[in-house]
């Protein structure tokens, strides 16, 4: 797939590299040429001096033959203006752009844009390590108002019915980790010994799922 990055950043150079490794063709543009110094020596990419939302900067980075852009520059708005011209005029197939002020996802998600945003997601990861921490996030949806947690499922649930801990609405098991396999539970499926379950939980909710995966008062 050939994808085009706009902005050579940390976070640019640095998906630049790695889709490379991964067989991919890229193409990196960026207003500053010497932005393209974070590249390693040798690197086997196009790099093109201009901006990411100018439409003669992105078709000489090939975006008509793009099958993804992505949108990682320093400034939100120069970020929602490329996924825009990306997706609306040369209709990339995927587009996903960086965000720094998470108030902005609203936007993007009215557009159908995926997002990234690092303040969010710090803000997010440090409250689930000082009241969490048995959690990790996977990922934030919706513009963060649901997270994909994953936990470890403790020993009082082991042969318990997965639906025990599920509550409609607010906390629902997508996914439970088994042996190295994943498998979507079915409603008579019960818990075993070492399974890592997967979550789909409302922001506001996320002290009810503590609730549900504690042992009942005898």
């Amino acid at each position: 797939m050939h994808i085009v990055i706009m902005g050579c950043g940390r976070v640019g150079s640095f998906l630049a590299v790695q889709l490379c490794k991964g067989g991919h063709s890229v193409a990196v543009v960026d207003k500053r040429k010497e932005a393209f110094d974070r590249l390693p020596p040798g690197f086997d990419a196009r790099t093109v001096v201009g901006l990411g939302f100018d439409r003669e900067v992105l078709e000489e980075a090939g975006i008509k033959e793009a099958g993804a852009f992505i949108a990682v520059s320093n400034g939100d708005n120069s970020n929602i203006v490329a996924a825009r011209v990306a997706r609306e005029h040369f209709h990339v197939d995927k587009v996903v752009a960086r965000i720094y002020d998470p108030r902005r996802a609203e936007i993007y998600e009215r557009l159908d844009i995926p997002t990234v945003s690092s303040v969010r997601w710090a803000a997010t990861q440090i409250q689930l390590l000082l009241f969490h921490g048995r959690d990790e996030l996977k990922a934030s949806l919706a513009g963060g108002s649901l997270l994909h947690l994953e936990r470890h499922v403790p020993a009082h649930l082991i042969g318990k019915p997965i639906s025990s801990i599920e509550e409609a609405g607010t906390v629902e098991v997508i996914g439970v980790a088994r042996g190295g396999v994943g498998f979507i539970p079915r409603p008579d499926s019960t818990f075993k010994g070492g399974d890592i379950a997967h979550f789909v939980v409302v922001r506001d909710a996320l002290e009810r799922l503590d609730m549900l995966l504690e042992p009942l008062a005898e």
